[in-house]
């Protein structure tokens, strides 16, 4: 599953867009650099029912933003995306 998969599975399971949820966290303080995965990964479970792969899509993106490396672009491998930047603002909208 791409990354961009897993951010879209959250949408689709939360009916929220990764972008809303990144803003939510970051207005809980978890984009701060001394708040570990563990604690976000539980808000996103005990919140919105999100498993730990889908969570860890989330949590890099509220710590590292939406860009990925560059190495997953095009790989042809199980985490293959399109693009380096992931896209946040919902599968509707998605260009």
């Amino acid at each position: 599953m791409s990354f961009q998969a897993y951010l879209d599975a959250v949408e689709a399971k939360t009916g929220k867009t990764p972008r809303a949820i990144v803003d939510e966290a970051i207005a809980r303080g978890y984009d701060d650099a001394s708040v570990k995965a563990g604690v976000i990964i539980q808000w996103l479970a005990d919140d919105y029912g999100l498993g730990r792969g889908h969570a860890m899509a989330i949590v890099h993106v509220i710590k590292k933003g939406p860009v990925i490396d560059p190495k997953h672009v095009n790989s042809g491998g199980t985490h293959s995306d399109p693009s380096t930047v992931l896209w946040l603002d919902g599968i509707a909208t998605k260009p």
